[in-house]
Formats: structure tokens, sequence, C-alpha cells
């Protein structure tokens, strides 16, 4: 099974349908959930960093212990599709995976110390509501490379 814990939702537009047509995509081959969390409003008097802990409780609640955690972060690794692909078909054989994305300000030092692994998708900096869709198109993509299916170019 998969998990995408994500701080924030997608309400409606393009990148919601583009993530409700992945998921569907994605369900032919794994169960998907995705859990939204509440992001913190940013308040004159608020701390980033009070900010950002509070989005780090809220994402730490919704992951069990055995739950193989990989956060997306700009100080992550990148891989190509295919290595990606190999690296999640193993992972799915003995645990849950579970994807983070953060808020706007980023990723909370306990949830970073929770994670098993810290994913870069870009050099780039994404909105995190198209870090949601790019990481769905890819481990859709995974899953059609495991299965020596047409799409992966």
């Amino acid at each position: 099974m998969i998990k995408i814990v994500c701080v924030g939702k997608i309400k409606t537009g393009p990148l919601k349908d583009m993530s409700d047509d992945y998921q569907k995509r994605i369900g032919r081959y794994d169960k998907i959930e995705i859990l939204e969390v509440k992001d913190e409003a940013i308040k004159d008097n608020d701390t980033n960093e009070h900010i950002i802990e509070k989005e780090g409780r809220r994402i730490l609640e919704k992951i069990s212990r055995d739950e193989y955690v990989i956060i997306l972060d700009l100080k992550g690794k990148m891989y190509d599709s295919i290595t990606f692909s190999d690296l999640i078909a193993k992972k799915l054989e003995m645990h849950k995976v579970t994807f983070v994305i953060g808020g706007s300000l980023g990723i909370a030092k306990e949830v970073k110390e929770r994670a098993d692994m810290s994913l870069k998708l870009s050099d780039m900096t994404f909105l995190h509501q198209m870090a949601r869709v790019i990481i769905l198109e890819q481990i859709y993509r995974a899953f059609k490379i495991k299965n020596h299916e047409t799409y992966h170019k």
C-alpha cells in the first residue's frame, strides 16, 4: 500500500483533476491513500519554526511505526524513474510506503528524523500541490515500469 501524507488541500482545478486521475490509475496496481493535514495559518506573532512544528505533529499522527517513510525534500537524493521504480517495488514487498509532502515552509525536524529516506524531485522548488501531482505521476510510472507496460519513455 502507498500512502501520501501532505500538508494542505488541492480544492479544485487542473491539479485536483490530475491528482484524482493518477490516484485512480495507481489504484489498478496497489491501494493508495492520500491524507491531507491542515496547513497552519501564518500569523504575525508566530515563527516559521513554530508553524512547521505544528504541521509536523499533524503529519506524525498519520504515520505508524511499520511504515517506510519517504519525505520530499530539497536536500534529498534524486533518482531516475527506473531506479525509483526498483526502489518502490522492493520497499512495497515488506512495508507500507508513505510519502510526506510538507507545507510551504518545509518539513519539521521530527518528521525528517522519522523518515527512512529523503527524496528530491528536482533542483527547482514546486508548490506542494504540484509536488503531489508529480510524485503521483512518478509512482504511476514506477508501476508501469515494474510491470513492463507501455508508458515510460
